[in-house]
């Protein structure tokens, strides 16, 4: 028998995970186990908003560790009937479901569209329209949503009741209502799919032909949520109101915390006994969210975001007409910002970790470029000072 030992790592190998590892963090900053500091443009993908370790949500946070961490659903919650009331004061909904992350809450939208389908307005439909490049989430429910067949593969069979049409294509909607169709879901901004916003029109003829056809119109806020494209939801930006929503990431600004917000003639078919969480709607999740929901609307972080985003757009197009053969295309919404780019994007996010920058990719060939909220315009010049360096090199 072989002396020799083989050491497993004992994480499962899920992520491609960077030769980084980060232990501290603070506004725009993080710094790793050798006390290197990074300009931190990924936001924890789009989760930390108000940037790492704000104040106010440690401040509420620490308070809440001294009282309560957990109780059950079987009781009531006062951070959670605030936060339900501070989403419904600021949304165009009328009742909250809380889990904890943003695939739950997507499975959470499926299921009450499915519910409403059959147990209000009494029909036998069940199908639920996605469209091509989105990303939904990984549960079995939420990959079968997913319109990629990467997030796919190896998952087979999928779900029953989901179909895909091209995002942004108006001639497509023809086809949206199928015999069993009873809601369609979608993102206003396809994060994953290469940071693609939705067309205006295209949005309104959905939301029109959703409305003719008798169907749900259910919008994915998971990414674009709580601030992230310059105001509290992106779906304020076209004019229309969805009958669900769904978020999670930013809402609890790193606490894990999802939401399924909806209008009580759809709420409705939520009774008790037909959906729930051990964890959702905990003390510590939704006291992060209140204080979050707080700092959205009570403070200047949205008006100052929307500066920020101007410069860094600004910046960026600046660049991709310096160096037209290397950035291709700019394109998103507030500080949810994508560049297509010629080379693999991998390589340039491995090039601006060395030089102490924190960006992701969304796609092959799409940066994808997710500050704080509260980033600061200096921030900005050394993004865009970074980015010039590794354009210039080649």
């Amino acid at each position: 028998m072989s002396s020799e030992t083989t050491t497993i790592n004992p994480l499962m190998a899920t992520y491609n995970r960077f030769p980084l590892t980060l232990v501290k963090g603070k506004g725009s900053h993080v710094w790793d186990d050798k006390g290197e500091q990074y300009l931190d443009f990924t936001s924890g993908i789009a989760t930390c908003n108000l940037g790492h370790v704000p104040e106010t949500v440690k401040n509420a946070l620490q308070e809440q560790l001294n009282n309560l961490w957990h109780i059950s659903n079987l009781y009531h919650i006062p951070s959670q009937e605030a936060l339900a009331k501070k989403l419904t004061d600021v949304s165009c909904f009328d009742q909250v479901f809380f889990c904890n992350s943003g695939a739950e809450a997507n499975e959470g939208a499926i299921k009450l569209a499915r519910r409403y389908a059959q147990k209000v307005k009494k029909t036998d439909a069940y199908e639920v329209v996605t469209f091509t490049q989105s990303f939904h989430g990984r549960t079995l429910g939420t990959l079968s949503a997913t319109g990629q067949p990467k997030i796919q593969d190896g998952f087979y069979p999928l779900l029953n009741g989901f179909r895909y049409l091209p995002y942004n294509d108006v001639d497509a909607l023809k086809d949206l209502k199928g015999d069993k169709t009873c809601a369609v879901l979608l993102e206003l901004v396809q994060g994953e799919g290469g940071v693609i916003p939705a067309d205006a029109d295209w949005i309104q003829a959905l939301k029109q032909t959703c409305e003719d056809e008798g169907l749900l119109f259910m919008v994915d806020e998971i990414q674009t949520g709580v601030g992230r494209t310059g105001t509290l939801f992106a779906y304020e930006q076209y004019g229309i109101e969805p009958d669900v929503m769904t978020l999670a990431k930013g809402l609890g600004n790193g606490i894990p915390i999802g939401a399924v917000l909806a209008k009580a003639e759809v709420a409705q078919a939520f009774g008790p006994g037909s959906h729930g969480s051990t964890f959702g709607g905990n003390p510590m999740a939704t006291t992060s969210g209140v204080t979050v929901l707080k700092e959205m609307t009570e403070t200047d972080v949205l008006a100052h975001s929307q500066i920020i985003s101007e410069l860094l757009f600004a910046g960026l197009n600046e660049l991709k007409d310096k160096y037209p053969d290397q950035f291709l295309d700019v394109r998103g919404r507030g500080l949810l910002v994508g560049v297509q780019t010629a080379c693999p994007a991998i390589d340039i996010v491995n090039k601006a970790r060395d030089k102490k920058l924190l960006v992701l990719v969304a796609g092959a060939n799409v940066l994808r470029i997710l500050p704080p909220l509260t980033a600061t315009a200096e921030d900005v010049q050394t993004f865009l000072s970074i980015m010039e360096e590794i354009l210039n090199e080649g």
